[in-house]
């Protein structure tokens, strides 16, 4: 915990990891927050649930990139930190629609950064030295590793898709920010998250909900893309301990040594679901083989020991028993699972 009780600003503090930040954040300092989301398909109130009701909590509609908002949201609320989650993260919808991810993730972080920049400029000496700009990336920034290799803070950036091109974008954007104007930047780079209020057009989710609806599970390629998963309320909890004790100008990788393939998670899903359900279908059987997504990276497997070493963080929550308490999230929330599934139809 901290002992500064300013309040902090959170852009997507509605998405899958902002909800979770904004919760665990809440349920751990004195200070109130900002919580700034455009509440398109991506995030919903019902994510944030009782926090809703917490007076330390302010959820404002709005846009990262109007300009006039954020001016007026720092100049009110005077935050010592923004925490940047805001994004358009899906790699499928990126293929199909990259100047989405262009104007939203770029343009919108750009002007973010600006608005941001300025009203760091207006602070006093001792408000500018404890002011933090933490930007939330990802580890596709990095394309693919090779085997038996890790990303790390040395890394260079090498996007292949649309979404992780974006995102290397804002990096490149927060370190010249910092270089050119002294913003205080701090980068993380989480791997793949997963766990509750997820939204079901990515993998986990997806096939949890296919599964239990005995439908056919697609799964791209030969289903040997590895991922390294990470439960959600271990990545924001790295998040929160990098906004603490972070050192500026430094990048933190987030990463629980889970790296698995496709198909054995999609494999695991079944077999959950079968357990839990109680009606075992052998869903396994349902998995389908489908062409594969252009620039598909082929592994991504991060080196978390600079955060293990600054922070003291470590992962709290094993993958086969967030991938079950996962699945058993999803059976138990038909209301959520229906809302967000509207959303995304209705988009």
């Amino acid at each position: 915990m901290s002992d500064n009780t300013s309040p902090i600003l959170v852009t997507g503090g509605a998405g899958f990891i902002g909800s979770t930040f904004v919760r665990q954040w809440l349920a751990a300092e004195q200070g109130s927050m900002i919580n700034l989301d455009k509440l398109t398909y991506a995030g919903h109130r019902e994510s944030l649930g009782e926090v809703l009701e917490d007076p330390r909590h302010l959820l404002v509609q709005g846009d990262i990139a109007d300009a006039q908002l954020v001016t007026e949201l720092l100049q009110e609320h005077q935050p010592w930190a923004i925490v940047h989650l805001a994004a358009e993260t899906h790699v499928d919808r990126s293929i199909r629609q990259p100047p989405q991810f262009v104007k939203t993730n770029v343009l919108g972080t750009c002007a973010l950064l600006d608005r941001a920049t300025h009203y760091w400029q207006q602070l006093d000496d001792d408000e500018q030295l404890r002011f933090r700009f933490l930007l939330v990336s990802t580890d596709e920034v990095f394309g693919t590793a090779a085997a038996d290799c890790k990303f790390s803070r040395q890394s260079p950036l090498a996007p292949n898709s649309p979404y992780a091109a974006s995102k290397a974008a804002t990096e490149h954007l927060a370190n010249a920010f910092a270089a050119t104007y002294g913003l205080p930047v701090l980068i993380a780079n989480p791997s793949n998250n997963y766990g509750p209020r997820q939204l079901p057009e990515k993998l986990i989710p997806k096939m949890i909900l296919a599964a239990a609806a005995e439908e056919p599970l697609p799964l791209y390629g030969d289903g040997l893309h590895q991922r390294d998963w990470i439960h959600v309320d271990d990545c924001c909890r790295a998040l929160h301990q990098i906004l603490l004790q972070g050192r500026l100008g430094e990048r933190y990788l987030i990463g629980a040594d889970n790296c698995l393939d496709n198909l054995t998670v999609v494999e695991t899903i079944c077999d959950l679901v079968d357990l839990v359900s109680g009606h075992v279908a052998q869903r396994r059987k349902l998995i389908s083989h489908v062409d594969d997504r252009p620039g598909h990276d082929r592994r991504y497997a991060v080196d978390a020991s600079e955060l293990r070493r600054s922070t003291g963080w470590e992962p709290q929550v094993p993958f086969t028993d967030g991938l079950q308490q996962t699945v058993r999230w999803y059976l138990e929330h038909p209301q959520w699972v229906q809302t967000t599934l509207a959303a995304l139809a209705g988009e």
